[in-house]
C-alpha cells in the first residue's frame, strides 16, 4: 500500500506562500533594532495586517471566524514555515497562548462566549492568556497540585488564588483561569475554567518575571485573583470538568509548539549550512571537514525525526484520539532535537555564531525553555514509561511467566 506523506495541494500552496511571507516580510522586520522581542504593539498589528493582504492569517480558526480551518496535519506544514521567524506566528496569529486558547474555545465555548472572545481574538484584535501555573507548592508540571479556588456567591463565582509564569498577561483582554471548585491540591478532578475580563480589579499583574526568552509578546507574568468575581456564563465548559476541558487544549497545542520551534531549527540548519559552504580553513572549506560534516548530518536527522513524530501526532489527533502518548514523545524528542540542531549550527558558525551578526545566540535562548514548557522532558519521559508498562502489564495474562 502507497503511503503519500504530502500535504493537500490547497495546504501545500499556503505553506509556500507563508515561506514567501515570511522570508520577504517577517525577517526585514524582525531585523529592526528592537523588534525581536515582539514587545511592540505596532509591529504586531503591521505584521498581522501584511499577514491578512497575504491570505496567510489565521490558518488554524474555522472559517467563520476568518480563519482557513486546517488540520492538525495542514497547520504542521504552515506553523512550520512561519516558525522559521520569531515573529512569523505572531504575524500568523498563530503564537502561543493565543493559538491555544482559540483551539480550545472554538471546541468547548457556548455560542455566546466565542461571539465575546473567540471572534476578536482570531481576528487579531486582542490577546489572552492561560492561567493555569502557580508558584509552588501549587500547580506546575502537576496539574493535580492545583491551590487557585473559586466558590459560589451570588450568581456566580469567587476566585482566590496566585498563578505566575502566565505568558501574555500584560496587554491581554482576558485570562482563562483554571480554579479549584471541589476536592483539595493533589486531588483528581475538581477543577474549573473561568474566563476572567482584564479590566476585572479582582485580577491585578503583581510583576513580570525576568525570562532567558524575550520572544513572547507580554512576557511572562504573575497574577493575583483576589476575591475576584465572575457571573455564571465566565465558565468555560463544565464546573468541575476542567482537567478535562484542558486536555483539548494540551495535546495539540504541544504539537503546535513543535511545528514552530521545527521552523527555527531548519533557520538555524540554513545558516550553519551557508557558513560551512563558504569559510576557507586549514586548506579546505568548512564543510569539507568531517567533523563538521557530521554535526550538518546529525541536524538534518534530528529534524526529519522531529517532523515525523510530529506528523504521526497530528494524525492520530485529526483521527479523533486522545494522542496522549504520540504527543509526550513528540514534544520530548522535538524540544531536544531543536536545541541540538541551534546549538550544532552555533558551534559550526565559531566566533561568528557567538555573535550578533547572525540569530544563533538568540535562538539559542528562545528554544533552551522548550525543554521546561508543556511539561519539562522529564515528566513527559515518566507518563511515557508508566504508560508502556500499564500496557506490558494489561497485556499479560494472570499467572503467565513474566
Amino acid at each position: 500500500m502507497t503511503i503519500d506523506l504530502s500535504p493537500d495541494p490547497a495546504v501545500a500552496e499556503l505553506a509556500r506562500r507563508t515561506a514567501e511571507f515570511v522570508q520577504q516580510v517577517v525577517l526585514p522586520v524582525g531585523e529592526r533594532p528592537g523588534a525581536a522581542g515582539a514587545t511592540d504593539a505596532d509591529t504586531r498589528r503591521e505584521l498581522q495586517d501584511a499577514a491578512r493582504a497575504a491570505g496567510g492569517f489565521a490558518p488554524h480558526v474555522g472559517v467563520a471566524y476568518g480563519g482557513h480551518g486546517l488540520d492538525m496535519r495542514g497547520r504542521a506544514a504552515v506553523f512550520e514555515e512561519a516558525g522559521y521567524a520569531l515573529l512569523g506566528p505572531l504575524a500568523l496569529n498563530i503564537a502561543a497562548p493565543d493559538e491555544g486558547n482559540m483551539h480550545m474555545l472554538e471546541i468547548i465555548a457556548t455560542d455566546a462566549q466565542k461571539e465575546r472572545y473567540l471572534r476578536p481574538l482570531a481576528t487579531g484584535a486582542v490577546r489572552s492568556c492561560f492561567a493555569m501555573t502557580e508558584p509552588a507548592p501549587g500547580a506546575g508540571s502537576d496539574a493535580r497540585a492545583l491551590a487557585t479556588r473559586a466558590e459560589r456567591v451570588g450568581g456566580g463565582w469567587r476566585i482566590n488564588g496566585r498563578k505566575w509564569f502566565i505568558t501574555g498577561a500584560d496587554g491581554a483582554a482576558f485570562a482563562i483561569c483554571m480554579a479549584r471548585t471541589a476536592g483539595e491540591p493533589g486531588s483528581d478532578g475538581g477543577a474549573t475554567m473561568f474566563l476572567v475580563d482584564a479590566d476585572n480589579p479582582g485580577m491585578t499583574i503583581v510583576r513580570h518575571i525576568d525570562t532567558l526568552d524575550e520572544t513572547m509578546i507580554g512576557g511572562h507574568a504573575e497574577l493575583l485573583f483576589d476575591d475576584c468575581e465572575v457571573p455564571d456564563e465566565a465558565v468555560l465548559g463544565a464546573v468541575g470538568e476542567g482537567f478535562r476541558h484542558a486536555q483539548v487544549r494540551l495535546g495539540p497545542a504541544r504539537m503546535t509548539h513543535c511545528m514552530r520551534w521545527l521552523g527555527i531549527a531548519r533557520h538555524a540548519r540554513d545558516i550553519a549550512v551557508r557558513r560551512a559552504n563558504e569559510r576557507e580553513l586549514f586548506g579546505s572549506r568548512l564543510g569539507e571537514l568531517g567533523m563538521v560534516q557530521q554535526m550538518i548530518a546529525d541536524n538534518e536527522i534530528d529534524i526529519a525525526a522531529a517532523r515525523g513524530l510530529i506528523h504521526q501526532a497530528c494524525w492520530e489527533l485529526d483521527q479523533g484520539r486522545s494522542g496522549a502518548q504520540s504527543t509526550s514523545i513528540a514534544k520530548t524528542f522535538t524540544a531536544e532535537a531543536v536545541w541540538r540542531v541551534v546549538d550544532r549550527s552555533l558551534q559550526i558558525c565559531g566566533a561568528l555564531g557567538v555573535s550578533g551578526d547572525v540569530p544563533l545566540g538568540r535562538f539559542l535562548r528562545e528554544v533552551r525553555p522548550f525543554r521546561i514548557y508543556d511539561g519539562p522532558s522529564e515528566t513527559h519521559r515518566w507518563t511515557i514509561a508508566r504508560r508502556v508498562c500499564r500496557q506490558a502489564a494489561a497485556a499479560t495474562p494472570p499467572g503467565a511467566t513474566r
